[in-house]
């Protein structure tokens, strides 16, 4: 199993990480204990040993069953990272009460990596007023919490003030082979690079939409490595960054586990050829777009209620991915009924306004069949 050196901490971890937000589930919603276990056995055995939970996954379940585990094993063999979620934090006391039973569920006196959940700017900032970022140096002090960090949800610019603010342990962002100038991004790799900070990356394979992609992308890999999976390939591109010292992945089967021991033991970096097979890759998937739609918001507000940028966001997605259950999702989830396309009254005010001289009225018409279809 590859390990990576944390020079900062003077440790060392796996260089893939068990994210324990995909545990697979039963009928009522609640953990697979049984088949979440060997799935955790077979990585520990394997050698990964990073495991990382927060308070809010699975309902709070993920903390319960995951320090349950741990206590199975030798505790000075992983490293276990959990998170405060200050962003249903309104007060010191909350934040406090939050970190007790935090420690009573998982049964630990100490965390070795603690993190301020999905930052953005406004997060930080009243996480300070608060006195919470000062609450966690204190409990840093204490032995209560090895290593503090920050997980991150932002713009670049945020995330540049918020590494500076203060000598941070590590950080936490999202990356992958499509997303590099996405929030932190290939940008905020190197500035934590530079400045010393050890790094963890979250969704390298984009919430699973690089794990299964169109069939004429996908041969686009197995021309050149027909036995390695796709998720494989977004993997080592985040692994070939060597200022990375855990890759998180979400693994909500056994299989995933395998692959995954397959891909890191042991890890070879990406070769030149490689790294132009996924810019290729790149290239193609952006090319699926159904529509040029930059989310300039120039067509809002509409008069009728359709959240046009949303709705295109989602049928692009759509489009280049061809992510069935993420869209389902999506569309169920993450728009509302009232703003959904099929409100149109195609009036055309969207249309004249538009930079990009889109066919929204059409567009709109489209991908409402396409979209109400995946969920019939």
């Amino acid at each position: 199993m590859e390990k990576r050196a944390w020079d900062k901490l003077g440790i060392s971890t796996s260089l893939i990480g068990f994210g324990c937000m995909r545990f697979p589930v039963l009928k009522d919603g609640s953990i697979d204990r049984k088949t979440a276990e060997k799935m955790l056995d077979l990585a520990y055995e394997a050698g990964v040993n990073y495991y990382d939970t927060a308070y809010m996954y699975h309902d709070g379940e993920s903390e319960r069953f995951l320090g349950e585990w741990v206590k199975k094993h030798d505790r000075k063999s992983l490293y276990v990272a959990t998170k405060l979620p200050v962003m249903m934090i309104d007060s010191l006391e909350q934040a406090k009460q939050i970190f007790k039973e935090q420690q009573e569920k998982m049964q630990m006196e100490q965390f070795d990596f603690y993190l301020l959940h999905a930052l953005n700017w406004d997060r930080y900032k009243k996480a300070k007023e608060q006195g919470i970022v000062a609450y966690c140096e204190r409990l840093k002090k204490e032995g209560k919490i090895k290593y503090f960090g920050f997980s991150f949800h932002d713009s670049f610019e945020a995330f540049e003030k918020i590494l500076m603010d203060r000598d941070w342990d590590f950080c936490q962002i999202q990356l992958n082979y499509m997303d590099t100038q996405e929030q932190a991004g290939l940008k905020g790799y190197e500035l934590a690079k530079e400045m010393g900070v050890p790094m963890v990356v979250m969704e390298p394979v984009k919430g699973g939409s690089l794990a299964t992609l169109p069939n004429e992308i996908a041969d686009l890999f197995y021309e050149v490595h027909k036995e390695l999976s796709l998720s494989s390939w977004a993997y080592r591109f985040i692994g070939s960054l060597n200022n990375v010292k855990v890759v998180l992945s979400g693994m909500s089967a056994i299989e995933h586990v395998k692959d995954n021991i397959h891909t890191f033991s042991p890890f070879i970096p990406l070769s030149r050829e490689e790294e132009q097979t996924i810019e290729h890759v790149k290239q193609a998937i952006k090319k699926r777009v159904n529509n040029g739609c930059t989310a300039c918001r120039y067509c809002m507000p509409c008069p009728a209620g359709v959240n046009i940028p949303k709705n295109f966001s989602i049928w692009n997605r759509f489009g280049m991915y061809h992510n069935v259950s993420e869209i389902e999702w999506a569309w169920s989830n993450i728009i509302t009924d009232s703003e959904k396309a099929k409100n149109c009254i195609r009036c055309g005010k969207c249309e004249q306004a538009c930079p990009q001289k889109l066919h929204i009225r059409d567009n709109l018409a489209q991908l409402e069949k396409e979209l109400d279809n995946i969920t019939c």
